[in-house]
């Protein structure tokens, strides 16, 4: 890990599970596809959030919640739909929507739009997981973190999370298929307009591969101010404000 000061820690886990650690050790998981996730290597015994952020339904991104949060006795926040699911299975879930913003510990969570799709795709009667979101994260130092979940390019990320919030760091994801492609991620950077991007939801399946440099290359071109961070599954780094 560098060591910047006493700031923001972020690890990525792969795919688009992140782990963020404030300042007062506020830990937060979001999207926790760990037993599944081939770039992840470790168990869901490893972790120990506090808080867990899931964007939406879909199993690479609602993962191994249910477990974790039982063993952790995390608290879940996440839409209405989700969370009258994790509610029935007995998990404390705060559910929210998109604009809602509640505090946990030393930490700002407020829930954002995303164009995508929601269902939980991993029951055998697949069902309505609400809409998909996004998640801004405001540390006490007034450091803030986007997590776009999966989303195409749309025009809140410029009018939105751009203009409106401006965050420090913009995690995005470049995978295509299922959202958007480096292109289109490299314009969500030049709208954002953050300090620090890093690409998420690719190399996870072959159906997702792409060229992270490329991208890196497109973010250069679109948003020269801002610094592309390609990082290795399960690398983290240390932020400062």
């Amino acid at each position: 890990m560098q060591n910047l000061g006493e700031k923001m820690k972020l690890r990525w886990l792969g795919h688009s599970a992140f782990e963020l650690a404030s300042n007062e050790g506020t830990n937060i998981l979001v999207d926790p596809f760990i037993r599944a996730n081939p770039n992840c290597s470790l168990k869901p015994d490893d972790l120990n959030p506090d808080i867990l952020c899931i964007t939406h339904a879909h199993a690479d991104h609602f993962g191994d919640a249910i477990e974790i949060a039982r063993n952790c006795n995390s608290t879940v926040v996440c839409n209405y739909e989700i969370s009258n699911y994790l509610q029935r299975k007995g998990i404390n879930a705060i559910g929210i929507n998109c604009g809602a913003v509640i505090s946990a510990g030393d930490v700002k969570i407020r829930m954002l739009d995303a164009k995508h799709s929601s269902s939980y795709d991993f029951e055998i009667d697949i069902g309505y997981g609400g809409n998909p979101a996004s998640f801004l994260f405001e540390f006490d130092d007034g450091f803030k973190v986007f997590h776009a979940g999966d989303t195409g390019l749309f025009s809140d990320l410029k009018f939105v999370v751009g203009e409106v919030y401006s965050p420090d760091v913009a995690l995005l994801p470049i995978g295509n298929i299922f959202t958007m492609d480096p292109k289109e991620a490299s314009i969500a950077a030049k709208w954002i307009n953050p300090k620090y991007v890093i690409p998420m939801h690719y190399n996870s399946f072959p159906s997702i591969m792409q060229d992270g440099f490329e991208f890196e290359k497109l973010v250069k071109n679109e948003a020269p101010t801002c610094k592309t961070m390609l990082l290795e599954p399960l690398e983290s780094y240390e932020f400062n404000k």
